[in-house]
């Protein structure tokens, strides 16, 4: 029976949630500590609970980690107000929520931003998903890969310029006008791709209302809030795919507008609610009878043109791209690797689906009781993740096997064989 532990990195945004460059001193981290911990106690209404808990700030160069509790194995030792240790190696470091000696906690790559808003929202979203499963929200890691195929594209767009518009509105009608064509734009994208309204509102539930939930904690203003979401949506479109990410900022804007109207729409929600008619009935959206009729004639009003001839020109790119691919981890000879007991982590903004054969990682690290893989050039990983493709080795170092942008570190017990019929490598046991 496998047993597999998704760790997702988490993609906070703009503004301070990308380039993260401040340096963490041992002065700075109670620092940290103290703004969420403010923050939370704060917003302690918006899910009727504290969300500030047991956090570990985790440098990814050193492994050193600072905690704001002790933890049962007596790994993290005191440090003044804090407590301080190095992570081992079998604990991959991402921005997430993991349960690590006796307790769960919110896990935070080091340096944090510079803002302190976007700090302090950063935090807040990984301390959602600590508590996350105490407030009955299932953690689930869903891919939407129709966010790969033009029209998927071209309609997730369209949805986004006209939740930018809704930010900016001036007034309660162009509000509503710029809400019903966003909604317009994801019903005739969910009816081209039929079952994607459930996919894509089981990523929204998860990564959407802890986005949500670490901007409100945050504390922007209106104006900074505004423009956080409309340069964030503008720099959202730099992103390879949208397959895993488009959550971060659909169901926060959406979820910030509501706000506005009513701070306890989110208490009302449960692991089993439709955020897309949620959203339609809070708003009072009345949906045109022709979906497409409505879409053909609004797209004009949301860049529609220049939309649809960027997605036309990425879709020859991506053919090709798919391709080599195919080629690599599928066709020509390659190297499976079969999970046993996995841990992963990868940066959902730049993985690719290859039709029914899986979907490419660029950069992703596994661990399994087989050892440690480092990948930093393209990995296949099937569509029931249970296994993971890659380049043959082509130099072995004792216990460490190396080929084309991957490392493997192979625990005691294990050793990779070639099949001589079809040139691919198999990883096995002694």
């Amino acid at each position: 029976m496998k047993t597999i532990i998704f760790l997702l990195v988490s993609i906070l945004t703009t503004n301070g949630g990308f380039a993260q460059n401040q340096e963490a001193s041992k002065d700075s981290i109670p620092i940290f500590f103290n703004e969420i911990k403010v923050a939370a106690k704060k917003n302690t209404s918006l899910w009727n609970n504290n969300l500030y808990g047991a956090i570990l700030l985790v440098d990814p160069q050193t492994r050193q980690v600072f905690s704001n509790e002790p933890d049962t194995a007596g790994i993290l030792k005191p440090e003044g107000d804090i407590y301080s240790g190095i992570l081992p190696d079998n604990i991959i470091i991402a921005n997430t929520a993991i349960n690590w000696n006796g307790k769960r906690w919110a896990m935070i790559m080091l340096p944090l931003p510079q803002n302190k808003q976007a700090r302090i929202s950063l935090l807040a979203h990984e301390s959602f998903h600590r508590v996350q499963p105490m407030l009955g929200f299932a953690i689930r890691d869903i891919v939407n890969n129709h966010l790969d195929d033009k029209d998927g594209r071209i309609y997730l767009r369209l949805e986004l310029e006209a939740l930018k518009k809704a930010i900016q509105a001036s007034s309660k009608r162009e509000l509503q006008q710029c809400l019903t064509d966003a909604m317009t734009f994801r019903k005739y994208r969910n009816m081209l791709y039929p079952d994607t309204d459930t996919t894509e509102n089981l990523l929204e539930l998860n990564e959407g209302i802890a986005e949500f939930t670490g901007l409100i904690i945050g504390g922007r203003s209106k104006k900074q809030m505004t423009d956080y979401f409309v340069n964030g949506i503008n720099n959202f479109y730099t992103n390879p795919t949208f397959v895993r990410s488009f959550a971060y900022f659909t169901t926060p804007v959406y979820g910030y507008l509501l706000y506005g109207k009513n701070k306890n729409w989110n208490i009302s929600i449960t692991d089993s609610t439709n955020l897309t008619d949620c959203f339609i009935r809070a708003f009072h959206i009345d949906l045109p009878i022709d979906l497409k009729k409505s879409v053909d004639i609004n797209s004009g009003n949301y860049n529609g043109k220049i939309i649809v001839q960027e997605e036309a020109t990425r879709e020859e790119k991506i053919k090709k791209l798919v391709a080599e691919y195919k080629y690599k981890f599928i066709e020509s000879p390659h190297f499976e690797l079969q999970f046993e007991k996995m841990n992963i982590s990868f940066d959902p903004r730049n993985i690719m689906p290859i039709e029914d054969k899986g979907t490419v990682y660029p950069n992703i690290k596994v661990i399994d009781l087989w050892g440690i893989l480092t990948i930093d050039n393209g990995a296949l990983l099937s569509p029931d993740w249970d296994k993971i493709s890659i380049s043959n080795p082509v130099e072995t170092e004792g216990k460490k096997v190396i080929g084309d942008g991957w490392t493997l570190e192979l625990t005691d017990g294990y050793i990779i064989e070639k099949e001589m019929q079809t040139g691919n490598y198999k990883l096995n046991k002694k």
